[in-house]
């Protein structure tokens, strides 16, 4: 948990990991009674922010800034992709993958749903949210653009997906 002072502190005594269980709308609720500044300070590495993430969904293209960047024309419909790679901690190297040429990063807000969220209405959609954390979305943009234009295979190589704090 990150304290007002954006100090992370040790949630252990409270819980034994951070999962999905504990992501649930009750179990949170418990979380809103500790006292963030009796917790032990967290020093050192950071591992994932949630243990077992089942999937990272991404929206690509979704600034018009980043499009014009990219040399890219802004999607009539969202770009969707996945990044089929297991999250790291936030402090975790990233590593290059062999033959890489364009390796690239953005930080991204990370959004992690808590609740099962299918036919959701936009009214109800933040009330699956369980919290928000920062991601990185590392790129090999030659192997994402150049190789046939699959992001997937630039955006999912290990350690490409660092998560937290």
């Amino acid at each position: 948990m990150i304290d007002v002072d954006g100090a992370a502190r040790d949630l252990t005594q409270h819980l034994t990991d951070i999962e999905l269980a504990t992501m649930a709308p009750a179990a949170l609720d418990q979380l809103r009674d500790v006292d963030v500044s009796a917790l032990p300070v967290i020093t050192g590495r950071f591992a994932p922010v949630i243990n077992d993430i089942r999937r990272i969904l991404c929206i690509g293209l979704n600034y018009s800034d980043h499009a014009a960047e990219a040399g890219m024309d802004v999607p009539d419909h969202p770009i969707l992709f996945s990044k089929l790679c297991a999250a790291t901690g936030a402090n975790d190297p990233i590593i290059i993958p062999k033959d890489s040429e364009k390796t690239d990063w953005e930080v991204e807000l990370a959004v992690v749903i808590g609740t099962k969220a299918q036919h959701v209405s936009e009214a109800d959609a933040l009330s699956h949210v369980a919290g928000y954390a920062t991601f990185n979305d590392v790129s090999e943009r030659a192997f994402q653009i150049e190789f046939g234009g699959q992001w997937v295979k630039g955006k999912s190589c290990d350690s490409f997906a660092p998560i937290g704090p």
